[in-house]
C-alpha cells in the first residue's frame, strides 16, 4: 500500500477528485495549505498599497491506495492538475505500513 500526497493549485481540486474517482480511489483527505517553491510569492495592490504575499494558497490532497493503483493515481493527478505553468505542485509517495478501519476492525487493503 502507498500513501500519496499531492500539493496542487486550489482551482484544480475538482478535476483531480474526478480523475481519482474514475480510477477507483475511494477516499481523499483535502487540506487548504499555504506555501511557496520557485514562485517565491507575488506582489498585490490593495487600496493603493502594494504588499507582498509570501505564501501562495494551495490544496493538499492525501490518499491511501493499493500498490497496484499507484501508477494510475500518479498519472491521474499529474494530468488533472497540470496547467503547464510554474506552481502546478508536486506529488509525494510514501510506503504505508498498516491501515485499520476503526468501525469494523478491517486491516490493510480491505480497510481502504
Amino acid at each position: 500500500m502507498k500513501f500519496v500526497t499531492a500539493i496542487i493549485k486550489p482551482f484544480k481540486l475538482g478535476e483531480v477528485r474526478e480523475a481519482l474517482s474514475a480510477i477507483g480511489v475511494q477516499g481523499l483527505t483535502v487540506t487548504e495549505v499555504k506555501g511557496f517553491g520557485r514562485q517565491k510569492g507575488h506582489t498585490e495592490l490593495y487600496r493603493g498599497a502594494e504588499y507582498v504575499i509570501d505564501f501562495v494558497p494551495k490544496v493538499k490532497i492525501e490518499a491511501a491506495v493499493r500498490s497496484e493503483l499507484l501508477v494510475q493515481t500518479i498519472e491521474a493527478i499529474s494530468k488533472a492538475a497540470n496547467t503547464g505553468k510554474i506552481g502546478d505542485g508536486k506529488i509525494f509517495v510514501f510506503d504505508l505500513e498498516q491501515v485499520i478501519r476503526i468501525r469494523t476492525g478491517e486491516t490493510d487493503a480491505s480497510a481502504l
